[in-house]
């Protein structure tokens, strides 16, 4: 049986990609929330626990912050939103990631609802 290394959770994508955990926005996230205009990333190097925020975003139509649906600590976050937020807005929903962690537990993340 194949393991799935993608999965989707509160209006996230997480995917793994053999060595860390790429979180992102869903195409559902982004219809929700219509054209994200501003957002806020935590700093690579901290820990985090499930429940904790990831992202605040203010867009056309909320402003919502998304709850890291992992524990681990962010290895990565995506540059280019600092430069231009609409990454977020991207058409393809693999494009409007924002973070990865490292240091995830594998169990946690196949227990991950789809």
């Amino acid at each position: 049986m194949e393991k799935k290394c993608l999965k989707k959770v509160d209006n996230l994508w997480v995917l793994f990609n053999g060595k860390e955990y790429c979180i992102g926005l869903t195409k559902e996230a982004q219809d929700e929330l219509g054209k994200v205009t501003f957002a806020t990333l935590p700093v690579v190097g901290k820990e985090v626990t499930v429940g904790d925020t990831l992202l605040e975003v203010e867009a056309e139509k909320a402003v919502n912050e998304f709850v890291s649906p992992l524990s681990g600590i962010i290895s990565s976050v995506n540059d280019q939103i600092a430069e231009d937020v609409d990454v977020l807005n991207a058409e393809d929903e693999m494009n409007a990631w924002f973070l990865s962690l490292k240091d995830v537990s594998a169990a946690d993340f196949e227990a991950l609802k789809d």
